[in-house]
């Protein structure tokens, strides 16, 4: 029976986190997040905020490593809608796991900006909710 429980909780990694949130990366690993979201299926998008100290810096990051459109404004709204309407728009979505991993504690992008920033991220995670599509958001700092 142990061995049962063990080997489940070994497939479900997600098995104790909601199917939308936004929330500190903690005890998680990125390999092993970007391993679960292969084994359900959903998208995995992963930005590495190392060495950007700026709202313009974290943006330009995050839409380079997620491939948002050339065009994108890299500003909350702009990301807000990347992250929800025009996806929507490209058809039926499997669930994402994003990690946003070493945002930045500097002045230039305070906490303020930090907070807006999870803020696109957890209306973002209701948006997918409300569609019944798993989004989970994962992130750390520097």
């Amino acid at each position: 029976m142990s061995i049962t429980t063990a080997h489940f909780s070994s497939e479900s990694l997600f098995a104790n986190v909601p199917p939308n949130l936004v929330q500190s990366i903690r005890a998680f690993r990125v390999v092993d997040l970007q391993a679960e979201a292969a084994r359900l299926g959903q998208h995995f998008l992963y930005a590495h905020c190392s060495g950007t100290n700026t709202k313009q810096q974290v943006l330009t990051r995050i839409a380079e490593s997620f491939h948002f459109p050339k065009y994108f404004g890299k500003n909350f709204d702009a990301l807000a809608d990347c992250l929800t309407d025009l996806t929507h728009k490209a058809g039926a979505q499997p669930g994402f796991v994003v990690v946003l991993e070493h945002l930045p504690e500097t002045a230039k992008f305070d906490k303020e900006a930090r907070e807006k920033l999870l803020d696109v991220f957890r209306d973002a995670a209701d948006f997918w909710g409300d569609k019944k599509v798993q989004f989970r958001v994962f992130y750390s700092f520097e």
